[in-house]
């Protein structure tokens, strides 16, 4: 299921740029001049996190700059409509993985989980569009909402807990998907523990990927012109795994430490698993 949501999540990359970014050129305007400059940035520093200075340049960092600066309508309509197949069918297979890790697979049926993964990635598209220029702006205009006298201790605050938020953001996004993905939900807090192990293994994954780009340019291999795809679709699988595993960490638990359950969720569970149930 990683190589599955890691293929699709390499493929949706491209038309994913396309039409995110595109929507954002004409969204960033409305938050200012500098906006687009700010995003590029943003974006440089994460990619530069991720990869290294050859992949955040020559792969991505060149595509980014012209969508960036040329938001066509063409070029975002065509790269929507292949980011809604290839997206959703990346959103359907960790929905899959999810309820898979849950012991709650072909519950849901197949049509209606991939409408309803369609709907995921329609919804963090669209919130996308609008978090980017936010996440840009966001830590040069807050302080302009304060007092004169303020804003010099709000800009330090705002500097210090930027990443750390943007961190404890993410893992709420997870923590929801865990939640939401299974028909059959249990308690939002109980995706946290997954939630954490799939940042720390992908925090690990990233740092060996850093490196083996490195000591592949470093030492000019052969093979070197290659590091750069297969770093790509190394860096999707790792998410797609450490989501994976963070679920079936998540099932462990509620296997060892089962929550009370109300009578009518019990019911439920009896009619999609009645040996579960009277566990």
């Amino acid at each position: 299921m990683s190589s599955q949501a890691a293929f699709w999540c390499a493929l949706s990359t491209a038309p994913l740029l396309l039409a995110l970014l595109g929507l954002v050129g004409f969204v960033a305007p409305l938050f200012g001049d500098q906006t687009i400059g700010a995003i590029r940035e943003q974006v440089d520093v994460f990619l530069r996190s991720i990869f290294n200075e050859e992949v955040a340049d020559n792969l991505i960092g060149n595509t980014v700059d012209v969508i960036l600066n040329n938001g066509q309508t063409d070029v975002v309509s065509i790269g929507l409509i292949i980011s809604l197949w290839a997206g959703s069918s990346a959103m359907s297979a960790f929905v899959e993985s999810i309820t898979i890790a849950y012991c709650q697979h072909e519950v849901r049926h197949p049509v209606v989980e991939r409408f309803f993964a369609l709907g995921l990635y329609l919804i963090a598209l669209v919130a996308g569009i609008f978090v980017l220029p936010l996440l840009a702006v966001g830590p040069d205009y807050l302080p302009r909402l304060f007092p004169p006298s303020w804003q010099a201790n709000v800009e330090t605050v705002v500097i210090i807990a930027y990443y750390p938020a943007l961190a404890i953001g993410l893992l709420l996004l997870l923590t929801t998907l865990y939640k939401v993905a299974p028909k059959h939900r249990h308690s939002w807090k109980r995706g946290i523990p997954g939630a954490l192990l799939a940042a720390v293994v992908f925090f690990v994954a990233s740092i060996g990927l850093r490196l083996y780009l490195a000591y592949v340019y470093e030492h000019g291999l052969t093979y070197g012109a290659l590091a750069t795809p297969i770093t790509f679709l190394l860096f999707y699988y790792f998410i797609s795994m450490a989501i994976i595993i963070g679920a079936q960490f998540n099932n462990a638990l509620l296997e060892y430490y089962p929550p009370r359950r109300s009578r009518r969720e019990m019911r439920k569970w009896q009619r999609f698993d009645p040996k579960r149930a009277a566990a």
